[in-house]
């Protein structure tokens, strides 16, 4: 569907992608092989205005348009993931600010965020509570004027680098999706830990906050109490299109690389393209990407629209776009051969990388169980 992009779109694409090719790809191996935010890496995307594309246009920025992230998080991810996560991770933890916050605080939180100032993380996920998130164990009991915060996240994107952690805790124990609340934590609060930092398969700024007797004033709660949840699934209903986005960034950059290399590694003669075998691993990947790409684009264009809910539709791009990418990039190592396995090699750390995108915001089985219950409710 780039053919049905608004004239601003392409220039938005256009735009990213010369800032991603000129600017972030010099910096992007030494940047996606760093387990912290990197700072010039954010500085880019701050001094060239992406984060603004995060935050409302009241509050500093250009206002949240999904169609606007797919076409953000594809460029970035084709060149640099980590720089796709520190962009979307600014989305991500400030939209429950967004949704529920007051104007004092979209006024207070929002502003420092689309200027790069403050680095946002969304503190959801704990040890044993990801895809089953009414069971999580962190809770926030009232003390007179503040809320006292105990319990630990896990997997948490720009924990350790971030300022502003919205942060979903447990306020009514034994109220299911009722009994669940937001708040907005500031790092350096007394009683907040976010030193831990964890050690994945690629790198990834990512750790494991925790609260102990954590006071946090009652204006820093969001929306109403007993309401988070709503507040969450609201983000992830907004940003899971995203993911399929990048996952299609990532698997384009591995395409073009094997395009690139079947062209010029000769075998037996003849370049390996020639090969038949060849042509249809890439032939495959080709119809792949244009697949996962419409479906992307169609759950934007659609919450972009106003259609009330695209739980279906986001889901469809989500689990087809993650696993597509997750099968492209596992036939360029392939056709790369040896030359696939070694560090350093662009597919090679895009293996790496796009593992955990079948996994986050939603696993391709939760993605599952989502599609079936809305085509057996149709």
């Amino acid at each position: 569907m780039d053919f049905a992009f608004t004239p601003k779109q392409v220039a938005l694409q256009q735009w990213v992608r010369q800032i991603a090719e000129e600017k972030i790809a010099p910096i992007a191996e030494e940047a996606d092989e760093s387990p912290t935010v990197h700072a010039g890496l954010m500085a880019i995307l701050a001094n060239e205005g992406l984060l603004k594309y995060c935050v409302p246009e009241e509050y500093g920025g250009v206002g949240v348009r999904v169609m606007d992230l797919c076409i953000i998080r594809e460029e970035l991810a084709r060149v640099s993931c980590q720089a796709d996560t520190n962009f979307i991770m600014q989305g991500l933890g400030s939209y429950p600010i967004t949704l529920g916050g007051t104007d004092e605080q979209k006024a207070k939180y929002l502003p420092p965020i689309a200027r790069g100032e403050s680095i946002a993380a969304f503190a959801l996920t704990e040890p044993h509570a990801g895809s089953d998130v009414i069971s999580m164990k962190t809770e926030a009991k009232l003390d007179g004027d503040d809320w006292v915060l105990n319990g630990q996240k896990k997997f948490i994107s720009q924990a350790g680098d971030a300022s502003t952690y919205t942060v979903f805790a447990q306020t009514e124990p034994g109220q299911g999706s009722r009994g669940i609340s937001v708040f907005v934590v500031e790092a350096g609060t007394p009683g907040f830990d976010d030193s831990k930092r964890m050690d994945l398969m690629a790198a990834h700024p990512t750790g494991e906050p925790k609260w102990v007797d954590c006071h946090v004033p009652q204006a820093n709660l969001l929306g109403e109490r007993g309401r988070g949840l709503r507040l969450a699934m609201g983000t992830l209903d907004t940003f899971r299109t995203t993911v399929a986005a990048a996952a299609i960034g990532m698997a384009q950059a591995a395409y073009e690389a094997s395009i690139e290399y079947a062209k010029n590694r000769q075998m037996f003669g003849q370049n390996l393209s020639d090969f038949q075998a060849t042509q249809f691993k890439l032939a495959d990947m080709a119809v792949s990407l244009d697949a996962a790409r419409l479906l992307a684009q169609r759950a934007a264009w659609l919450k972009d629209s106003g259609q009330e809910s695209v739980i279906k539709e986001a889901s469809f791009a989500k689990l087809f776009g993650t696993e597509a990418a997750t099968r492209i990039i596992h036939e360029a190592v392939q056709i790369h051969g040896g030359a696939g396995l070694e560090r350093g090699n662009r597919v090679e750390r895009l293996y790496r990388e796009v593992r955990a995108l079948t996994i986050y915001e939603g696993t391709s089985e939760i993605q599952r169980e989502t599609i079936a219950r809305q085509i057996l409710k149709d």
